[in-house]
């Protein structure tokens, strides 16, 4: 067995849990209809138009056994048509509102500010300062985390147990997802028994498909093999990214997720796939107009006004190809604002100069250089008393799409061909929000 002393005992050391919801989509829809999450064969299926026919988001894990169905590959045409299955749609905002509730069961064992959640169905909780309040060993704990989960909420977990964020997550994915009780555990004395011995290195965390490739033309096939390339090599061949894989296979990571990141420039924008390939230049601009409108209530809704706009324009597969640009995407620096007409006309001229007639399946609009909304800077080239009318009836609107939804007051491009805005209203995450607040 090699001893790895030469540099990690100097690394940080700390007790970090990576906890995952047991196929949360499916879970979640599972307990609503009062069956097992482990034991009924069911699957999330969205519908929306922009998932090219239907495409499975969540998988149980008998569904996974029973019919070979995966999450987010597998469509609706891969479904069998067997009466065991059950086959729901997906409601958001139910996930969301128990995405709260676990996170609230994670601050009873440690500080709010110690539980950094990863994604909708993922947390990391640094428990270095807590964990031994709550039981004998970590192992221990972790075992408490799940059956409180389980109790108050029905859910099954994973517990992916590390001295660092990365140990913790290859712990998961790698170990704890195939164990009896769904604990995995990696710390650095472990290292060449837990992470040198994976030999598939698409099944580490940050290594896909693609970078693997990279990696065997460097004569690395496995994580043994990454763990003693010569790190210089690595990082001459790959950049960054050849340096944070190399700690990666030594189980290396000095990430403080209690400290805030720093954002570097704020933004505020939104974008959308588009449920079909649009060439009509009339329809595009209306899906243009509707998310600049939608960004400029945002920025009123945060009280700022935006120096610099943004419009990206991606193109279908077949006009990437054609074109040898997968789109387009435009800066233009303007005076402060959060108007609609202002930035909905700056993001038109911006389409209209730089569009040749490609077909266009994503729009994105994005505002930075963000200020704060101090007053409405008029300008000398229209009456003041159009601009202050034009500003006041923002508002009313944003207060009415407040009060009584998005869809009670639309603008009528809205309702043309091509617009998408009132589909888009009722969407949590590009899904269906669902009924969870009813």
């Amino acid at each position: 067995m090699e001893v790895i002393n030469l540099f990690t005992d100097d690394e940080p050391h700390g007790v970090f849990f990576l906890i995952d919801n047991k196929s949360f989509y499916a879970s979640c829809e599972a307990l609503a209809r009062g069956l097992n999450p482990l034991k009924v064969p069911l699957v999330v299926l969205s519908e929306a138009k922009n998932t090219n026919g239907g495409l499975i988001l969540a998988t149980s894990p008998e569904a996974k056994q029973l019919f070979h169905i995966k999450a987010n590959v597998s469509r609706k045409r891969d479904l069998p048509n067997d009466p065991r299955l059950w086959v729901v749609p997906p409601r958001m905002n139910l996930y969301i509102e128990r995405n709260l509730q676990i996170n609230q069961i994670f601050h009873q064992f440690t500080t709010e500010k110690e539980v950094w959640p990863y994604s909708i169905d993922e947390s990391i909780l640094d428990m270095a300062h807590s964990w031994r309040l709550f039981g004998q060993s970590v192992r221990e704990v972790a075992r408490l985390i799940q059956t409180t989960v389980r109790q108050k909420l029905g859910l099954y977990t994973t517990v992916g147990i590390g001295d660092n964020p990365t140990q913790a997550k290859l712990a998961l994915d790698v170990y704890a997802k195939h164990t009896a009780d769904f604990i995995g555990e990696i710390h650095y004395e472990t290292v060449p028994q837990k992470i040198w011995t994976i030999n598939d290195l698409t099944a580490v965390w940050g290594i896909g498909e693609r970078t693997a490739k990279r990696l065997n033309r460097l004569a690395i096939h496995n994580m043994y093999e990454l763990a003693h390339a010569n790190p210089y090599l690595l990082k001459q061949a790959m950049g960054i990214i050849g340096t944070q894989l190399f700690a990666t296979a030594w189980g290396i990571d000095r990430a403080q997720v209690t400290e805030p990141a720093k954002v570097k420039s704020a933004s505020l924008g939104n974008s959308q796939v588009l449920p079909r390939d649009y060439l009509n230049q009339a329809e595009i601009e209306t899906v243009i107009k509707e998310i600049g409108e939608q960004v400029a209530a945002r920025l009123r809704h945060h009280h700022k006004m935006a120096g610099c706009l943004s419009l990206s324009i991606g193109f279908s597969y077949a006009a990437a190809a054609a074109d040898g640009r997968g789109g387009l995407h435009q800066t233009l620096k303007i005076e402060p604002t959060n108007d609609n007409q202002v930035l909905t006309r700056q993001l038109l001229w911006l389409f209209r100069k730089n569009w040749d007639g490609q077909a266009v399946r994503n729009i994105g609009v994005y505002s930075s250089k963000l200020s704060v909304n101090t007053g409405q800077q008029l300008s000398l080239f229209e009456p003041a008393s159009t601009q202050i009318k034009a500003s006041r009836l923002n508002q009313v609107i944003d207060e009415i799409h407040y009060r009584f939804g998005f869809t009670k007051l639309v603008y009528a491009t809205s309702l043309l061909r091509g617009g998408t805005a009132i589909e888009r209203a009722s969407l949590v995450g590009s899904h269906n929000g669902g009924n969870s607040y009813e």
